[in-house]
């Protein structure tokens, strides 16, 4: 009977573990999404170097964000959408409806974003390719064990990502000094870049990914806090990873003084940088990189909606594939470029992130009954107040960028 319950303990432990790692890399998938990709190449054009302090602004951001979400959710083991009714009732709809649209105009970008990734892997025809992609979604949420397969799958995709763009990297042979020195001092300052920067990386839906990944496999409570802390970092750490290694295989390319073309500019870039080798590279990692986000977006999304109803609950794998469906449909009928798509997307997730944000730093200053009685960090607390307005002046600042995208 021991033996039973120590083995018992010895799984259960493995399961946590391995939802920690899939929590981190859930958000940090989701996060280095196609939409990622094609945003981290055309700013790096526009900008050329000068885009590195943009890139560092946005991790700052991102890093006091995410410590506060995953904090807050992590403590009280309840849904962002489940904290905003607890707040005001009928805000964790409104946060629910925002995250929803914005995650589905993600999901849309990021189905487009595995259509160019096939197309540069095996030369497919974009309206296949995203309709390949997105059964391939479908299929795994079908499983009865979709939440371990998908952990387990976004932490290998998450890998390979980070891998192979890290060889391309080194062998575009990019200007580090110039992008270290213009990473404090720029030559210019683009607002929409850093708006554009933080929506794709903790706006929207990407916001909530790990840390309600951490509440649906019970990792929760005041006494988790290290656990919950370290994951936050950790993905953020692999996200700005990511996010360096990217801009310095497009910067060397475009320092060398290569014009890319304008229908799909980051394969363009790697094979500038590697060939034929490396357009199939990027192929792949852009692939990697829009299923990884499908999932994500798809399984963040319905997350908010879940806690409304048990009946909705029952159903939540059929409601992933329902989003997934309407998301690959829509992609099939806009007429829409795919990029200019993905650069929307993560303006929009721009633009809602000070709203949920909003709320659950209100829940941290002032509802510490929700946190179990748990004494929020001061410092913590006024870090995260200084992104938030950060995050409403930048969104604010980038409007008319956004408009002009769209027009």
């Amino acid at each position: 009977m021991a033996d039973k319950t120590s083995n018992a303990g010895t799984v259960g432990a493995a399961v946590k573990r391995s939802a920690l790692l899939g929590a981190v890399f859930l958000m940090a998938t989701s996060a280095i999404g196609p939409g990622f990709i094609t945003q981290t190449t055309q700013f790096t054009v526009q900008l050329g170097a000068a885009f590195a302090f943009a890139i560092v602004v946005s991790i700052v951001i991102d890093i006091a964000v995410q410590l506060n979400v995953w904090r807050v959710i992590g403590v009280s083991g309840l849904r962002a959408q489940e904290l905003g009714n607890r707040v005001l009732p009928g805000v964790g709809y409104l946060m629910a409806a925002l995250v929803v649209f914005g995650g589905l105009v993600f999901n849309i970008g990021n189905i487009a974003g595995t259509s160019l990734g096939l197309d540069a892997l095996l030369g497919l025809e974009v309206k296949i390719g995203g309709t390949i992609s997105a059964v391939i979604a479908i299929g795994l949420f079908l499983s009865r064990r979709a939440g371990i397969a998908m952990d387990r799958l976004v932490v290998v995709l998450g890998l390979l990502m980070i891998g192979l763009t890290a060889y391309v990297a080194i062998v575009s042979g990019p200007p580090v000094g110039d992008a270290l020195r213009q990473s404090v001092v720029p030559d210019t300052v683009d607002f929409l870049a850093i708006t554009t920067l933080i929506g794709g990386t903790v706006g929207g839906y990407i916001t909530y990914a790990g840390a309600h990944r951490l509440v649906d496999a019970g990792i929760t409570g005041p006494e988790r806090v290290a656990e919950v802390s370290r994951s936050s970092v950790t993905s953020l750490l692999v996200t700005g990873v990511m996010r360096i290694v990217l801009f310095l295989a497009i910067l060397g390319v475009v320092a060398g003084g290569a014009t890319l073309a304008t229908d799909n500019p980051p394969a363009d870039a790697f094979a500038h940088a590697a060939g034929e080798v490396g357009l199939r590279l990027f192929g792949m990692i852009l692939w990697a990189a829009g299923i990884t986000s499908v999932l994500g977006a798809s399984y963040t999304s319905v997350s908010f909606l879940v806690s409304f109803s048990p009946a909705l609950q029952r159903r939540r794998n059929w409601l992933v594939i329902a989003f997934i469906a309407v998301s690959v449909t829509a992609f099939l009928l806009l007429e829409q470029a795919p990029t200019t798509l993905l650069i929307l997307a993560g303006a929009l997730n721009g633009l809602i992130l000070p709203v949920g944000f909003g709320v659950l730093l209100w829940v941290a200053a002032r509802r510490a009954d929700l946190l179990g009685g748990y004494r929020y960090p001061r410092w913590l607390l006024a870090v995260g107040s200084a992104a938030w307005l950060l995050t409403v002046y930048l969104g604010w600042k980038s409007l008319s960028g956004i408009v002009e995208l769209w027009s």
